[in-house]
Order: structure tokens, then sequence, then C-alpha cells
């Protein structure tokens, strides 16, 4: 496959059964294929979408000392502020050309799981930052619903399936920042390194210039990039690994500009949508035969999460 077939999510919620069933089609081929998307139809509007890159725009622009007083040590960097250089690709050594923050899941106080989870972070210096952040998490969540419900049906399992598992599930919203390049970059370096993603699906806003790159089966590094009104949505390992592979985890890589684009920002939102970490990862029987025998152990999605924190440097064992 040498492009990224692109899907309407306005079909699956329609009330007609044909559409609903062209789109679960359509999806499943292409994540079975290779496990990206670009989708239409989501529940994010223009006018939030602008506010939010405002916003983030905002905050990686303010100064580095200010920044590093929302780098909360202890947590992973699973709030706020991770800065310039400090995740890298599992396997590498060399940081990523990248500083992000981190928004997470907004549960209720209620919820068994409130007391899991790091707070939010708040940032002082912006008064609409963390409301538009909440905002577009929201909005995302609730699109990343619909599309694994239709995954749901693609696999054969029950529609309502993954429901229960993602309420309340340690999804993240990373707002990236890729700052110009102003030196021959370190061991081969890159703005993100080749990997793949660890949660159910990654929802990505920002995928519209080059720079986003997929490998496909054949090993060909592909360009993905998505019409202004898509997200990029693709298929993480925690997915893979339930669906015994049937269901690809795509290598994926954000690679420099060219040296005379070196002077600019990139800026990119992926949504990373986790289910709660008690969720049994094992494959699921629907997906293993005699063709396709069981590829994985039996983990948690909390385990499994720490195990890929641990690779990419972000907790120390």
């Amino acid at each position: 496959m040498q492009n990224i077939p692109s899907v309407d999510l306005r079909d699956f919620l329609s009330d007609d059964p044909t559409r609903k069933q062209k789109f679960v089609n359509e999806i499943g081929k292409a994540y079975e294929d290779i496990g990206f998307v670009a989708l239409k139809g989501h529940f994010l509007d223009d006018q939030l979408v602008e506010n939010l890159y405002s916003e983030v725009r905002n905050f990686f622009s303010l100064p580095l000392e200010t920044k590093l007083q929302y780098e909360i040590p202890g947590i992973g960097g699973q709030r706020g502020y991770v800065s310039f250089g400090k995740e890298h690709a599992k396997g590498r050594s060399a940081g990523d050309l990248k500083e992000f923050w981190h928004f997470g899941q907004y549960v209720s106080d209620n919820s068994k799981y409130a007391n899991e989870y790091p707070k939010n972070v708040t940032v002082n210096e912006l008064a609409n930052f963390n409301s538009t952040g909440k905002e577009a998490y929201q909005k995302l969540e609730k699109t990343g619903v619909y599309v694994l419900r239709a995954l749901a049906l693609h696999i054969g399992l029950d529609e309502f399936y993954f429901d229960n598992f993602i309420k309340d599930g340690n999804s993240i919203l990373r707002p990236i920042h890729y700052p110009p390049i102003t030196d021959e970059p370190k061991d081969g370096a890159v703005r993100a390194a080749a990997h793949g993603d660890i949660n159910l699906i990654t929802l990505l806003m920002g995928a519209q210039g080059k720079g986003l790159q997929v490998q496909n089966h054949n090993g060909d590094w592909i360009d993905a990039m998505a019409q202004p009104d898509e997200l990029m949505i693709n298929v993480g390992d925690m997915l893979s690994r339930h669906t015994n592979n049937k269901l690809k985890s795509t290598i994926h890589q954000v690679v420099n500009p060219p040296r005379e684009l070196w002077g600019t920002s990139r800026y990119s939102i992926p949504f990373f949508m986790h289910p709660v970490s008690d969720m049994p990862l094992n494959c699921l029987e629907q997906c293993i035969d005699a063709t396709h025998p069981k590829q994985f152990e039996d983990i948690t999605a909390g385990e499994y999460l720490n195990e890929r924190l641990v690779e990419l440097g972000l907790i120390k064992k």
C-alpha cells in the first residue's frame, strides 16, 4: 500500500446500516493492511483546533525557566511539561528533537481510578491553556470511542466491548513542539525516531505537512499527510497485541525537514487513547486460529505501559 486510506466517521454515525457497515469494512481493512487511516467527520470543530494551536504555540514560546517549573519529577512525564530531548524511541539512546506537554484523564472524584493518575498541571501564565486542552481532550476521546466501536464490530465483538475499558482510561493528549534545528543533529537524531505507539489507538492532529512517515509491509517509508479536516488515526501496540496482530501497529517516524527548512518549528498534537490499567490485553479468541496462533503472553494494560515507559527513558529502573 502506497497511501493512507481516507474514511468518514459520519458513515458510521448515520442511521443507514449500509453506510455504517461500509465504514466498518473500510477502517477494518485499512488497519489490517497498514494500520493508519485519515478520518473525516470527527467531533473537533475548526475554531477549537485554531484555539488549541494558538494556546500550544503560546506555551512553548514561554521562557525555558518558566516551562521547567511545570516539569514534575517522579511521574514519568505523564503530566505537565517534558523538556527537549528527554524521550527517545525504544532501542535508541539519542533523544528525539522535541519538547511536549501532557494533558491526562479528567476522572470524577468517585471513580476507582481517581487516585491512580497524577493531577493535571495548571499553567498560570495562560488563562485559556488548560480549558482549551480539556475541551480538545474530550472531543478526541469521544471520536475514539466510535472508532473503537467500529473496530469491535470488525473483529466480531459486541459493538460496545471497548466502552468500559476506555471510560476513565489513562489517555494522554500530547501537544508537541519540534523546535527549529540550529546545529547538525548528533547520533542521527530526528524529530521522532521510528517507533510504534503504546496505546490502543492514536488520533493525531497536525499531520497536514510533510514529516510524518509510515512504514508499509514492504518496508517502504510513505508520507502520511491528512487533509485540513482530517485526523490521522493509527493502531497502537496494545490493540495490535489484543487482536493477535490482526490489526497492525505500524512503525512510523517524524523526519527532519530539508536543511533549508531547519529554521522552522513543527507542531503536532496526538491523542493517545489508553484503556484503564486493569484491562487484560490477552489475545482475543476471535483472532486466534490454526493459521494465526497466539503470539503474545497475557499482560494487563498497566503492566505493559510501565514496561514501555522504561524503554522510552521516561521511567528509570
